[in-house]
């Protein structure tokens, strides 16, 4: 079984970073392992195992020619039997499967606005479905959605998983006092709500003045940034809120912090909660997404209601003003992660549905 996967970029979004996750375990377990990026690449390129056979394509237009036979060729050279393709790669993949049609093609379904997906219309997506020969949906609704959708009728549902052999050498330095820090780990993005995040920063600092709150993710420097940027001057926030953009080891800042928030209007299954629930914080997020199938009880976690800032307030200082119950929360939530979201557990669930299925008539696999 030789599979490489696909990507655009290598910055740190949450299909980037499950790109990286499968190259890293299946190289662990096979003897080949691939991962291509077809436009750029970023932070992630230093969390990519050696083992993993990595090709960067240099791709500069939606058809490049060069790019295109320059994977055609890895692809031959190396045997590959799948291309996991993740997000928009899929284009790239349906491309080149043109000109190999041995070759078999996964789509992997990340996208984050699943609340209403009544209006997402993707003609291009459409058509490529005629190629796949499997889908991935990270969310039940978007496993429902490529149903009723898509051509392909392959469809499975499999959560992300957390990689927990990543660990880098690189210290984060963060400001606050120790004890007392609140962290959110999202891009820059208006689904992910970090205006009501600055709104509670507010109140929470009135009365709790040591605590502070440390935001981790992309800056985009569009208008939705510059919307925070002023927010936090106009509610005086220069020494409660703290912004560090994309790190390499995120990990790092989860280590520093005792309280994890994610206020997001829209998502599918974030791997920030995972990565919360593996450092045993302690989690507020909203009831977005697959995120009430990781947090299933209040012994785990605490769900509100997106946008509920009564709520969101409530929580933050619940937890604050009672240490033992953030500590105990987030022992249940990391078994629960360990148990249900571990890289062994999805990769075994990966792998046997690729075994099953008519689709993939694959090599015997070869354990390393």
């Amino acid at each position: 079984m030789r599979i490489v996967q696909l990507i655009d970029s290598l910055e740190t979004g949450g299909a980037e970073r499950m790109a990286v996750n499968y190259a890293n375990a299946l190289a662990k377990k096979y003897t080949f392992s691939g991962l291509i990026a077809t436009r750029k690449e970023g932070l992630l390129l230093g969390q990519i195992d050696e083992q993993v056979s990595y090709l960067f394509l240099k791709k500069k237009k939606s058809i490049d020619l060069n790019a295109i036979f320059k994977l055609r060729k890895y692809l031959k050279k190396n045997k590959i039997d799948i291309i996991h393709a993740h997000s928009s790669s899929f284009f790239s993949a349906v491309l080149v499967k043109l000109t190999l049609p041995g070759v078999k093609i996964i789509w992997h379904d990340h996208y984050g606005i699943s609340q209403d997906l009544t209006l997402r219309k993707n003609i291009s997506l459409k058509l490529g479905s005629l190629f796949f020969k499997g889908i991935i949906s990270v969310n039940t609704a978007l496993q429902n959605w490529a149903a009723s959708y898509l051509f392909c009728s392959n469809i499975i549902y499999l959560p992300n998983f957390i990689e927990q052999s990543v660990h880098l050498n690189e210290k984060l330095a963060l400001f606050g006092s120790e004890g007392k820090r609140i962290i959110c780990v999202a891009n820059l993005r208006p689904q992910k709500n970090h205006v009501l995040l600055l709104k509670t920063a507010s109140l929470i600092r009135d009365k709790f003045q040591d605590w502070s709150f440390h935001l981790f993710g992309k800056d985009f420097k569009d208008s939705y940034a510059e919307q925070l940027n002023e927010m936090v001057v106009e509610l005086k926030l220069q020494d409660t809120v703290f912004f560090y953009g994309a790190v390499k080891n995120v990990g790092s800042a989860l280590e520093q912090c005792d309280i994890a928030v994610l206020p997001s209007f829209s998502e599918g299954l974030p791997l920030a909660v995972l990565e919360y629930g593996l450092y045993k914080l302690h989690v507020v997020a909203t009831n977005v997404g697959e995120i009430s199938k990781v947090i299933t009880s209040e012994k785990e976690g605490k769900i509100i209601e997106s946008n509920n800032s009564s709520q969101f307030i409530e929580a933050i200082q619940i937890l604050i003003e009672q240490e033992e119950l953030r500590k105990e929360m987030g022992l249940n939530l990391n078994k629960k992660i360990l148990l249900d979201y571990s890289e062994e557990t999805i990769l075994k669930k990966y792998v046997f549905w690729l075994q099953s299925s008519p689709n993939f008539v694959l090599r015997k696999p070869i354990k390393k």
